[in-house]
């Protein structure tokens, strides 16, 4: 079975939840007319047809051969609105993904969004996701307007979620100082990898990957810079006494820890991730519909790695269904 972990579907009325809003979401055009999405005027994403096309959506899963998409909202997920409104927001994308993954239950799953600017209302909807709409984990940013994972009102949700063993799916936001990304699209090229590797730094180094273990994450984009950035961080673990003082392990042991997607479609670059967290920390992903993704490439790229064929099919299938809340659970 190919099951593609990092796919993004849009209800229609989360895009006029933003463009009715006031944030610092807006909406514009590119050179070529194509309608954006900017964020403090920077370039977000372009919106394309599939975004909200399950049909479109199917078609092209058919096409290359992916049996089971698992939707997720990308950037900026519900954190557009204020903190009061994020849980209606979540409720009704949950609601809606629900729905649309019930009509097609042997082909769609989802990742559930979190209302995490009210951390009540994010654990009372961790639970209703999980264990009445039976969604198949949640995805969290890299941060919350500005704010790190790490930062203390995030963590009874964080602990709920380590206690009921849930799959969390980390995906990239704009860094917080979004002005140096401002110009060639920065934001998704280099912006979106870098918050990655920040919030994973972040995350290792203050010990909330040790102390919930619980969760099992996937982090979006082959880690982002996380992979080649492993060493140094062991490094400043010997080196530096605060990198060692909620941790008591090198970071390497609890980065290996983590899932992979296999969003970046470079052969070295997977073969490198793939000796050095082994084939079975690694998912398919194809970021479909968004433009750096390729729905093609997520699955040729793993078709023509030089691994054994079974390890092509865990990274195709087999893993994700290891971590996936409610892999084999009807949605209600």
């Amino acid at each position: 079975m190919r099951i593609d972990v990092h796919t993004h579907h849009y209800p229609d009325e989360f895009f006029r939840l933003i463009e009715r809003g006031r944030s610092e979401f807006s909406f514009g055009t590119d050179p070529t007319g194509r309608r954006i999405i900017k964020y403090r005027g920077s370039r977000f994403f372009g919106i394309t047809p599939p975004m909200t096309d399950v049909g479109k959506r199917l078609e092209d899963m058919d096409r290359v051969g992916i049996d089971v998409a698992v939707l997720s909202l990308s950037t900026p997920n519900v954190y557009f609105a204020e903190a009061k409104d994020q849980p209606a927001v979540a409720r009704l994308v949950n609601d809606a993904y629900a729905d649309v993954i019930s009509r097609h239950p042997a082909r769609l799953k989802g990742f559930a969004s979190l209302p995490m600017d009210e951390p009540d209302a994010a654990v009372a909807e961790l639970h209703r996701a999980i264990d009445r709409l039976k969604l198949n984990g949640v995805i969290l940013l890299s941060n919350v307007n500005g704010r790190p994972l790490t930062d203390p009102r995030y963590r009874p949700v964080l602990e709920e979620a380590h206690r009921m063993g849930v799959c969390v799916f980390l995906h990239p936001m704009i860094p917080a100082a979004s002005e140096p990304f401002a110009e060639f699209v920065l934001g998704p090229i280099v912006g979106f990898p870098f918050d990655t590797t920040l919030a994973i730094a972040k995350l290792c180094y203050s010990g909330l990957l040790r102390d919930l273990s619980g969760i099992r994450w996937i982090v979006g984009h082959l880690g982002g810079a996380v992979p080649y950035l492993m060493e140094r961080m062991d490094n400043g673990f010997r080196d530096f006494a605060e990198c060692r003082a909620n941790i008591d392990e090198l970071p390497s042991t609890y980065l290996r820890r983590l899932h992979f997607d296999t969003v970046s479609f470079s052969q070295p670059a997977l073969q490198y991730v793939r000796g050095l967290v082994g084939a079975d920390h690694m998912l398919m992903g194809s970021d479909y519909p968004h433009l750096l993704g390729s729905i093609d490439r997520a699955v040729s790229s793993i078709a023509e790695l030089d691994a054994p064929e079974a390890e092509r099919a865990a990274i195709f299938g087999g893993n994700a269904l290891r971590i996936l809340n409610n892999a084999g659970a009807p949605v209600g």
